[in-house]
């Protein structure tokens, strides 16, 4: 079935979930008007129905290649990236006086579900471009900027992100890559770096990574770190790309899903960079970058979620065994989840997307740490989505659902990566319960308080979704009392139950609103109360696990669990 670009459920939430209006009422992006936004949604969606979702079996068939020393793009890669560049999707949220749009970032995180629902090994192209744009523009040299952000931003030249080595991965600390000074204000790069997506690539003029690196002065450790610059091809004096720097791809990595997007061990030879930011403070501006890039692969989970769910539900409609399969039980089960599952993830995810377009309007730090909480949960809770309706995708289809031609298993190959990549979702967990809590909960309590007046509001209309919703959001509102009193092994214990029970009662939070929005009983009611009914009551389960400490875990000990 072909994919349709959700642009009129990412429409009704942005309008009446986590109205885009707070934002557009700012001075900031006042220009993003509701006829420009519909416009923008309309646009992305076409591209993503008729352009790139016709190539996402391609790229599972006809993978990535390493052809010497350069990689060679699926075909039909190159001419899609070129109509992404034509139509200025790279640049949506990046600065106007570089040539971006200046767009609210919850209408790019809008168009990116699209075109990860539509191609996401595509799709993670522009995606970390975007972040790389986002890294430069707050921590580059105005030189640096001038000479790289509209070469990045028109989709002329893309952008990678170098963090991981052999040796050091979730321990970014460990790495050795080393930076030398050449005396010139530029420094020699050496050192190997693996995982690195659209490492290179015959779609752009140039390619320009992002490096982590230490200098020879730097302490152990993550604060001995700084980030470096070093492209593909060094711009010559009229700012064109000139003489090849020591950078080389050394092999392209074979994986289970993301066929098309080529993921890099890349090699640094004494390369040329240039320091993003200050010496030893290149975490600082990687965060940067990560943040946003997390809500990204939220969303990339998201949209593939939302292609697997259309699938199942047109192959269910289809499909006859003692009439259509779509009218038995467990079927209806099934599709009334992923459903469900998908609307609610959307929802926070843009809520986080709002939170953070408010941040950077009002400069208020309550919007900042708003954004902050919802990161973890919105990254987490999306790919963990997007697995589990692509696994119920498959599941749906049946038999059919495990043969390749269908395409319901390349849904659930490729979506696999993304509770993976941009820090695991155990490390997204973590840092829900520690960072993120170091208020004592403050914002937290804040999300609850919300949760539960709207509960309040709609008990007149719908009084036993609303007690439930309610009921839920006090009993987590004492399990994050007991999470914020416990020493930091019993909270990363239970930190990931912690973070699915938030998910849960956030996703029927909005379900209730969806619900609202109807002056009588209809289809957004009827998932609510299937969300309700059936998943919110997950909470508990969750949070009994969250509660259990860490010291049953460590009973367990390794020689039991090697026996």
């Amino acid at each position: 079935m072909p994919y349709r670009a959700p642009v009129a459920d990412i429409r009704f939430i942005l309008d009446r979930i986590v109205p885009l209006a707070t934002v557009t009422a700012t001075e900031r992006f006042a220009e993003a008007t509701p006829d420009l936004a519909e416009a923008i949604l309309t646009e992305a969606g076409r591209l993503c129905e008729t352009v790139l979702a016709p190539l996402n079996r391609a790229g599972d068939l006809e993978p990535a290649r390493l052809e010497n020393g350069v990689v060679r793009s699926t075909p039909g890669y190159a001419e899609a990236f070129a109509q992404i560049v034509e139509g200025g999707w790279i640049g949506v949220t990046a600065p106007v006086e570089h040539g971006g749009m200046g767009l609210p970032q919850a209408l790019n995180m809008a168009i990116q579900e699209m075109m990860a629902g539509s191609c996401l090994a595509l799709q993670l192209n522009p995606l970390l471009t975007q972040g790389h744009i986002e890294a430069l523009e707050h921590h580059a040299s105005d030189a640096l900027k001038a000479l790289y952000l509209p070469k990045l931003i028109s989709g002329e030249w893309s952008g990678t992100m170098n963090l991981t080595e052999p040796q050091a991965g979730s321990d970014v600390g460990a790495l050795r890559t080393k930076a030398e000074p050449n005396g010139d204000g530029t420094y020699a790069i050496s050192g190997q770096k693996i995982f690195i997506t659209w490492g290179d690539n015959d779609m752009t003029e140039n390619v320009c990574h992002l490096v982590l690196a230490r200098l020879p002065d730097a302490a152990p450790g993550t604060k001995g770190i700084s980030l470096f610059l070093v492209p593909k091809l060094i711009p010559d004096a009229n700012g064109k790309p000139g003489v090849r720097n020591g950078v080389n791809v050394v092999s392209l990595e074979h994986k289970l899903g993301i066929h098309g997007s080529p993921t890099c061990v890349m090699e640094y030879d004494r390369a040329t960079g240039w320091l993003v930011g200050a010496e030893h403070k290149g975490m600082a501006a990687m965060f940067t970058m990560m943040n946003n890039a997390r809500l990204g692969v939220g969303m990339q989970g998201i949209g593939v979620a939302e292609a697997a769910c259309q699938a199942a539900v047109a192959y269910a409609a289809d499909r006859k065994q003692m009439g259509p399969i779509i009218d038995h039980a467990d079927v209806r089960r099934m599709l009334a989840t992923m459903k469900a599952e998908v609307f609610a993830a959307r929802s926070i995810a843009l809520a986080c997307a709002v939170a953070t377009d408010m941040s950077v309007a009002t400069g208020e730090a309550d919007w900042a740490s708003r954004a902050a909480f919802l990161t973890p949960i919105a990254k987490a809770y999306g790919t963990d989505v997007g697995c589990e309706v692509a696994s119920a995708g498959v599941q749906v289809h049946g038999g059919m659902g495990y043969i390749e031609e269908t395409g319901a298993a390349q849904y659930l190959r490729d979506v696999r990566i993304t509770p993976i990549y941009e820090g695991t979702n155990g490390i997204q967990a973590m840092d829900l319960v520690g960072r993120k809590m170091m208020d004592g909960g403050e914002v937290a309590y804040r999300l609850l308080e919300e949760v539960e007046a709207g509960a309040e509001a709609a008990r007149a209309r719908l009084p036993q979704l609303a007690g439930d919703v309610w009921a839920a959001a006090e009993t987590l509102r004492e399990a994050t009392e007991w999470m914020a009193g416990r020493d930091m092994q019993d909270r990363f214990a239970g930190a990931v139950p912690f973070l699915r029970a938030y998910a849960r009662v956030l996703g029927a939070h909005f379900h209730l609103k969806a619900a609202m929005t109807e002056a009588a009983e209809g289809p957004r009611t009827a998932l609510a109360r299937v969300y309700v009914a059936r998943l919110l009551p997950q909470f508990a389960a969750c949070l009994a696990e969250a509660k259990a400490g860490s010291s049953g875990l460590y009973a367990v000990t390794p020689e039991a669990l090697a026996s």
